[in-house]
């Protein structure tokens, strides 16, 4: 599942605050770390915090947009000034990802905090075997290499009841989400 315009304002906020958190980390630990918040988020509230597709990767979901902007930031490949402007708030080196400003709380709910705070507390001294190792639950292991993890699959995963799963199936138009 996808927003069908994803906030980066907000997607900033978020990888901000994680990062503001964990200190220099590398991206994995950071994706996997939004990706359990997330799950967490969509479980309980019926929607994503950030809205990035997640795709299936050896090592475990990705987010598919902020890691193609991570990317341009590492190879110093884009010349778009919306990425541009985006990466101006991280150094990023080789597959590692530094803060170089707060982030925006303006952009972040309070449910968005109490599932990004969760999973950062119960995440953050996750070695990268641990962490890889535990993102790959039945989301990731539903979809195929390199394919987009379906959200339903993210939603029961985090423990969505039956009535959550089908609120976000009935309301997803609604919700400004994209089936994939």
């Amino acid at each position: 599942m996808a927003q069908k315009n994803i906030d980066f304002d907000k997607a900033k906020a978020a990888v901000l605050y994680i990062v503001s958190e964990l200190g220099k980390a590398d991206f994995t630990k950071v994706f996997k770390i939004l990706f359990f918040a997330e799950k967490k988020h969509l479980a309980k509230y019926g929607r994503m915090i950030v809205g990035d597709s997640f795709i299936k990767m050896e090592y475990g979901p990705v987010p598919s947009k902020l890691y193609d902007l991570f990317k341009a930031g590492r190879d110093n490949s884009s010349s778009s000034k919306s990425t541009k402007e985006f990466l101006s708030a991280f150094n990023v080196v080789g597959y590692t990802v530094d803060s170089k400003e707060r982030p925006d709380l303006d952009e972040l709910s309070k449910s968005d905090i109490e599932c990004l705070d969760e999973s950062i507390n119960e995440n953050k001294k996750l070695p990268f075997k641990g962490i890889s190792e535990k993102s790959h639950g039945l989301a990731w292991a539903s979809a195929t290499l390199n394919g987009r993890i379906d959200y339903i699959d993210i939603a029961k995963e985090g423990g969505a009841t039956e009535d959550m799963i089908e609120y976000i199936k009935e309301f997803n138009e609604n919700l400004n989400l994209e089936i994939v």
